[in-house]
């Protein structure tokens, strides 16, 4: 795991590299079968990506609240990293830990050449402290670069 300070979603990598950015979610669907992403970096990516909570809705309903990839676009791809069980909740670190786990499985998955950054999860609108969060994430691989605003969220 490397740390970075930046822009999630303008962040320079390589030139030779391929970049995925993780979003933290939570597995809330409403009754219209869309994800909820109404905070942080996933309403972020609602916005920019009008049909990504019904996609992400139909993927929680059928599989749980899980890490998923989706389609490459944008010369890269998006990933979600579930934080919370139900929007309205606080981040639980026993989550952060499951979807660690599964997002270095896609990481080991992934080309040699593939960044994969991921904003501190749940250290946003999961109410969580990094300090309580980052000793979880310690183990991840050097192609995850774990991405916060500004130097002084340290």
């Amino acid at each position: 795991m490397k740390e970075v300070y930046g822009d999630l979603w303008t962040y320079p990598i390589p030139a030779d590299k391929t970049k995925v950015i993780c979003i933290t979610t939570n597995g809330t669907i409403r009754r219209d079968g869309c994800a909820v992403m109404g905070r942080g970096c996933a309403q972020q990516a609602a916005r920019r990506y009008p049909w990504l909570p019904a996609d992400l809705g139909s993927r929680v309903h059928r599989n749980g609240n899980h890490v998923f990839r989706i389609s490459d676009f944008f010369g890269g791809s998006l990933l979600t990293f579930p934080v919370k069980h139900q929007w309205h909740q606080k981040a639980d670190l026993n989550l952060i830990h499951q979807s660690m786990i599964e997002l270095m499985v896609a990481a080991d998955a992934a080309q040699p050449e593939t960044i994969f950054l991921l904003p501190r999860p749940g250290c946003g609108n999961g109410g969580l402290h990094w300090e309580d969060v980052k000793p979880l994430l310690e183990g991840l691989p050097d192609n995850i670069w774990v991405i916060t605003r500004k130097e002084t969220d340290k």
